[in-house]
């Protein structure tokens, strides 16, 4: 992450989170990559901020398992194996998801449907321009929602646990699809379960639509071999 203008003035509660957002968002999207080394000092000149907000900042990102402290020594990025992938990742998210979608669909509004809807549309118009950053963010918002609608507090918290570390294999995995227009496709059907109202028939497409990352995964690992 190169030097760029302060962050603007805000409440320190505001700048907290901002610079956790930054930090995060840098490490998720590749412009810091694993291996690297985060050095508080640095991370100050280039955000313009002291060192308390980046130093929470670096708690926060380890509880989220995206960087690791070592004692007298700087912080690092940690990546996600195709490995803790398979075996943890998507075990995990297949679990929580298929218990969130079946107290959810019960749940879901008109509004939350509308959203839902909106967020494929921004899958699908961001794959016309290749773009791939908005697509994982509304690929995670989309199942973030359902979770929320489960108000299933526990699941929720693991979801939100786990999350960062699922949109960096989202942000690896992408361009992993034949088209970036897939990705809305599979949602699309998802949806169209969604909206039938069962829940059986739901869960029988959720499964392969989550399923598909641990594949793709297997993929990647086989063409790096």
């Amino acid at each position: 992450m190169t030097n760029g203008p302060p962050l603007p003035q805000l409440g320190p509660a505001l700048l907290r989170q901002r610079v956790l957002t930054t930090l995060r968002d840098a490490i998720i999207c590749g412009r810091f990559r694993p291996g690297d080394r985060l050095v508080e000092e640095e991370l100050c000149q280039q955000l313009g901020v002291s060192r308390g907000p980046v130093r929470e900042a670096l708690r926060q990102l380890e509880q989220e398992g995206l960087v690791l402290s070592f004692p007298y020594r700087a912080t690092e990025v940690i990546g996600v194996s195709l490995e803790e992938v398979r075996e943890v990742l998507i075990p995990i998210r297949l679990t929580l998801e298929r218990f969130a979608f079946r107290h959810a669909l019960p749940r879901l509004t008109p509004a939350d449907v509308a959203e839902l809807e909106r967020l494929i549309a921004t899958m699908a118009e961001a794959a016309g321009g290749g773009n791939l950053a908005p697509i994982v963010e509304a690929d995670v918002r989309f199942h973030e929602l359902v979770l929320l609608r489960s108000e299933q507090p526990h699941c929720l918290q693991i979801w939100r646990a786990i999350s960062p570390r699922v949109r960096a294999f989202f942000y690896r995995s992408g361009p992993r699809h034949a088209s970036l227009a897939e990705i809305a496709d599979e949602h699309r059907e998802l949806l169209a379960a969604m909206r039938t109202g069962d829940v059986e028939h739901t869960l029988a497409v959720l499964e392969p639509h989550i399923l598909v990352d641990a594949l793709l995964g297997a993929l990647a690992k086989s063409s790096e071999g």
